[in-house]
């Protein structure tokens, strides 16, 4: 690995006053420009920021340095990003916020099927990636105050059961992984069966967000958790959103 795959943030007194001083961020990109940019705004934000510029130092940096949050190019030489979210989630979950020279939603599937949390197109906004990384990276501590919560046991759906505390979900007896923001979603829409709610909810929501342009990253996240659950469990109203099904009358959290 090379000096820029190792070298860590230089924050000041400035940066350790930040939100994010104490949160580490691995940047894995091949192209030394966008390397550097990123990384220096990460850094001006706070955070403790590593880089990498291929799949094979990525994994490494990810095991020895055990970030907070990967932010994970897609194209990369001795392994693609796919690989590099393959591995990386196998030794640890972490969210990963992949980014994508082509505006392909396949690719984008492909990429929330191995684990990634979200996913940006090139060329991208700055000010919009490091949002995202804080969206990311607060959903983590979300998580686990929702495992303390009143609704922190198990929702019971027909055969989809729903474990708050321990962030697990079956399809009937069996374990189905979902990634840290497929699980949110999840919840959200479990937390009021049967209810419409709208594209610019949910990213409200699950992602925090109140730019309705965000809103194709709703549709993507629904159609990675249908292939995992059941398409039939998360019923489409064009025009307004998605209600997950149920049976009634609406469980209770148990």
């Amino acid at each position: 690995m090379d000096h820029r795959n190792t070298t860590q943030s230089h924050g000041g007194t400035a940066a350790a006053a930040s939100p994010g001083a104490q949160r580490r961020i691995l940047v894995v990109e091949d192209d030394p420009t966008i390397t550097e940019a990123v990384a220096a705004r990460l850094r001006a934000e706070g955070f403790q920021v590593r880089t990498a510029g291929d799949g094979p130092a990525a994994v490494e940096a990810a095991e020895v340095w055990q970030p907070d949050l990967l932010v994970l190019d897609v194209m990369l030489p001795g392994f693609d990003g796919l690989e590099v979210c393959r591995r990386v989630q196998a030794q640890r979950p972490v969210p990963v916020l992949m980014l994508t020279a082509r505006d392909d939603e396949t690719d984008m599937l492909v990429g929330l099927g191995v684990g990634a949390d979200d996913y940006m197109t090139k060329p991208f906004s700055m000010r919009e990636l490091v949002a995202r990384a804080h969206v990311l990276l607060r959903r983590v501590e979300r998580a686990t105050i929702a495992a303390s919560s009143p609704r922190s046991g198990t929702l019971r759906l027909g055969e989809l059961e729903i474990d708050n505390a321990q962030r697990r979900v079956r399809v009937s007896g069996r374990d189905v992984h979902l990634t840290p923001t497929e699980f949110d979603l999840l919840v959200c829409l479990a937390n009021s069966p049967r209810a419409v709610l709208s594209r610019e909810q949910l990213l409200a929501e699950v992602w925090d967000w109140a730019d309705a342009s965000g809103t194709r990253t709703v549709d993507s996240h629904i159609k990675a958790l249908r292939r995992k659950i059941g398409a039939e469990r998360i019923r489409t109203v064009h025009g307004v959103g998605y209600a997950l099904e149920a049976p009634a009358p609406a469980p209770d959290w148990t």
